[in-house]
């Protein structure tokens, strides 16, 4: 699939990292060149710098040929406009928007817009992890479902890289939540793996 990832901090280089990895056409937008540092090496995609909601970059970036558009900055309202452009200008098939603020998820769904509340996941997730018991949470994107969930690290991944790890198909690490309870987005997947970490896949499934 041609993807273009609108948005290049912590989020949006993990997921443009895993996509290549994935095999995948990948291109990411960011208005600051130094974001594309947080890409993993073996990313095998485009970068572009541009403005997220100006049309002429957008088509730079290749968005007029895209299968999947995500819109995942750090600004919860250009991910809604980078995501209307992508659908209603473009036709983009499958549009993805990444919001923090919960209450703005209704401003999605009265566009038809698909979207993944990271603090909702997030909040989740510690819950699952605090109180023992693996937690699956699902999210539906047009035909299929993303699944999240948490897994105590197991003894043979200690010590290893999240690089190393065995993923299944169409799975990728999304994060990890120490033994002290802090949670790290994984944007890099040089992260070394830790006694008592927890850790947090997503996964597509049908």
């Amino acid at each position: 699939m041609n993807i273009l990832i609108v948005g290049c901090g912590r989020l949006g280089a993990s997921l443009a990292s895993a996509m290549s990895d994935h095999g995948h056409d990948v291109a990411v937008m960011d208005k600051r060149s130094d974001s594309f540092e947080r890409l993993d090496d073996s990313f095998t995609g485009l970068t572009f710098k541009g403005v997220p909601i100006d049309n002429d970059d957008l088509e730079a970036a290749g968005i007029e040929s895209c299968d999947v558009v995500c819109a995942v900055t750090n600004d919860d309202n250009e991910n809604i406009m980078v995501a209307q452009i992508a659908k209603e200008i473009y036709k983009v098939p499958k549009v993805l928007a990444r919001i923090e603020d919960p209450e703005k998820e209704m401003v999605f769904q009265q566009y038809g817009l698909n979207s993944v509340c990271s603090t909702l996941l997030t909040l989740d997730a510690a819950v699952s992890a605090i109180d023992g018991y693996e937690e699956q949470n699902w999210l539906q994107f047009g035909n299929h479902k993303v699944k999240f969930y948490t897994m105590p690290i197991p003894k043979e991944y200690v010590g290893l890289k999240a690089l190393e790890i065995q993923f299944e198909e169409n799975e990728v690490l999304y994060a990890i939540i120490n033994e002290g309870g802090k949670i790290t987005l994984v944007s890099n997947y040089n992260i070394l793996l830790r006694e008592g970490d927890t850790l947090i896949f997503s996964k597509v499934v049908d």
